[in-house]
């Protein structure tokens, strides 16, 4: 039905630690116990490394985090039918997503989800081979991508 709408163009974020551990929050919005990467659309005129460096500060309150790696590919996903007229005043039919690694260079306490615009709730660490399972179930697919893309460099 909504097939003919296009992507929003959109980057996300995989934050790792000294730990090999990836952030992922859970989302003030949501009422299931989802956890996700910070991502978020690219604005007019920007670059999706500035967008996704842009977004890391915005949703976790520090850009202490060094470019490591990004997609070779830009991913896909459709949102469900039911949510293309809730999002983005219904005009996209879902994401293209440039995926960074990122490491990050700060301690737990540089993250601070009190923003102007805050997004998560709260926050914790987690292992590369959970993040499929912790999210929406119609984007567990491009997690997956995400994860068997960057763990190799992840583990070098």
């Amino acid at each position: 039905m909504y097939k003919h709408l296009p992507f929003r163009p959109c980057v996300g974020i995989m934050l790792f630690n000294a730990n090999k551990e990836i952030f992922v929050g859970k989302r003030i919005d949501g009422r299931a116990e989802n956890w996700q990467m910070p991502q978020g659309g690219i604005d007019e005129g920007e670059l999706p490394i500035e967008a996704a460096l842009r977004e890391l500060e915005e949703e976790t309150g520090t850009n202490l985090a060094t470019y490591i790696s990004e997609s070779l590919d830009w991913h896909d996903y459709d949102l469900p039918e039911h949510l293309v007229p809730k999002l983005w005043n219904g005009q996209y039919r879902g994401q293209r997503q440039k995926w960074f690694l990122l490491r990050f260079d700060g301690g737990d306490a540089d993250f601070n989800l009190q923003t102007k615009h805050p997004e998560f709730k709260e926050w914790r660490w987690a292992l590369p081979a959970e993040l499929p399972d912790l999210i929406v179930p119609f984007k567990r697919d491009i997690y997956q991508q995400v994860v068997d893309e960057f763990l190799p460099v992840l583990l070098a």
